[in-house]
């Protein structure tokens, strides 16, 4: 058996997900799973706050690619290329088989490379999810949440790493600063 390697696949935009899933079942439908390591659709996680509510997402690192480590035979090549629905080949390079005509062949990624991606793969697994957060200093939200609830107010400050902002509030005639949780408010 020769050596597996890293290989760089194009699909289609948002189909990289359901491409892996296709590519895996031909996989072991041929029952090639001894040429293939694995197929990865590299992801980071993110915390996305919208209207209030947190939800983690995966953002792709790569849209429209898929990575797939193999020793490719002409078989698996086959497969990637006509068998799997949204998925459009290699990244390849063109090599002449004659004065006149070309060949596209698929290019294994460099070692490094491929190191770079599975490490941030592994780092994304251990670290917390990123926040991202939709709102704005100086934008009017609306508290949703605890003893201030129902009271309309303006961003003044936002403290991202702690997944909290600070909000101004009149309360009986006087502007009043809180500090509430992503959570708490909605945007108005």
């Amino acid at each position: 058996m020769g050596e597996m390697k890293w290989y760089v696949l194009r699909t289609a935009g948002g189909k990289e997900k359901k491409a892996k899933e296709y590519l895996d079942k031909e996989i072991d439908r041929a029952n090639l799973r001894d040429q293939v390591g694995q197929v990865l659709v590299p992801v980071k996680k993110e915390i996305v706050t919208k209207n209030g509510k947190r939800k983690t997402v995966d953002k792709l690192l790569y849209p429209g690619y898929v990575l797939i480590q193999a020793e490719l035979s002409a078989t698996l090549e086959n497969i990637i290329r006509n068998n799997v629905p949204g998925m459009s080949g290699f990244l390849t390079e063109k090599r002449a088989t004659s004065a006149t005509q070309f060949e596209r062949i698929p290019v294994p990624i460099r070692e490094e490379e491929a190191q770079r991606i599975l490490g941030n793969q592994d780092e994304n697994i251990d670290s917390a999810a990123e926040t991202i957060v939709d709102y704005e200093v100086g934008e009017s939200v609306r508290i949703t949440d605890g003893p201030f609830s129902g009271f309309n107010g303006t961003v003044d400050e936002i403290l991202q790493d702690r997944s909290k902002m600070k909000v101004v509030v009149v309360i009986f005639g006087r502007k009043t600063q809180l500090e509430l949780s992503f959570t708490q408010v909605t945007k108005e």
